[in-house]
């Protein structure tokens, strides 16, 4: 899952960023809302996790743009205000969901999470394919049972997969996916965690690699 945070408090963005990252999200931080929209105009991400109060361009606009331009993300809309009518005003805006400030870290990710569902064709909860369970909700993969330990960005690149059904996704998909916008596109960190994991997920070889267009689980 690929999130921007978009949050002027910067300590608090920083702290939200590295949160998901623990969650194997690819996450972007910006400050602004002249930056959000520059980032949504050229990456898709299944969430945007939005500050209502923002300088420039405020919340409420950046939201309002999205929607307009029918932006496949969803939005979770963060706030100060927890009023009813505040609420109110943020889901009419366009806003998936609303998360009033202070909140707990948990539930966060928990609505990410099921924004993320949302934001990607049905699919179960758990994900199962070829004798390979992956938990997203509690980070577990089981390979005929027998736990695998993961890193995140492992875990991501093997969620991305599973998410595909069996059809081929390139490096430049998972790069963009399970990365950051700070990844170089000419990296071959893609092609490594590959191959850690499936060292990982053992024999039987369930990613295979098409030669010229990418992987397919």
């Amino acid at each position: 899952m690929r999130v921007l945070v978009v949050e002027d408090e910067r300590v608090l963005a920083d702290a939200v960023a590295v949160g998901l990252r623990r969650e194997s999200m690819a996450v972007d931080v910006v400050y602004d809302g002249d930056t959000a929209l520059e980032h949504t105009a050229v990456n898709e991400y299944d969430v945007v996790v939005l500050d209502r109060d923002l300088p420039g361009i405020h919340g409420d606009e950046v939201a309002r743009t999205l929607v307009a331009e029918a932006y496949n993300g969803r939005i979770l809309m963060l706030t100060a205000s927890d009023g009813v009518q505040d609420r109110v005003d943020g889901l009419t805006l366009g806003a998936d969901d609303y998360l009033p400030k202070p909140f707990a870290f948990p539930e966060l990710i928990a609505r990410v999470h099921a924004l993320g569902r949302r934001s990607a064709p049905p699919l179960p909860p758990v994900l199962e394919r070829h004798g390979i369970t992956l938990d997203p909700a509690n980070h577990r993969v089981y390979r005929e049972g027998r736990e695998v330990g993961l890193t995140p960005k492992e875990f991501a690149v093997l969620q991305v997969l599973m998410r595909a059904q069996g059809t081929v996704v390139s490096a430049e998909g998972l790069l963009e996916k399970a990365w950051d916008e700070n990844a170089d596109p000419f990296t071959n960190v893609v092609r490594v965690t590959v191959m850690t994991l499936r060292k990982k997920l053992g024999s039987p070889q369930v990613i295979q690699t098409v030669p010229g267009a990418g992987y397919r689980l």
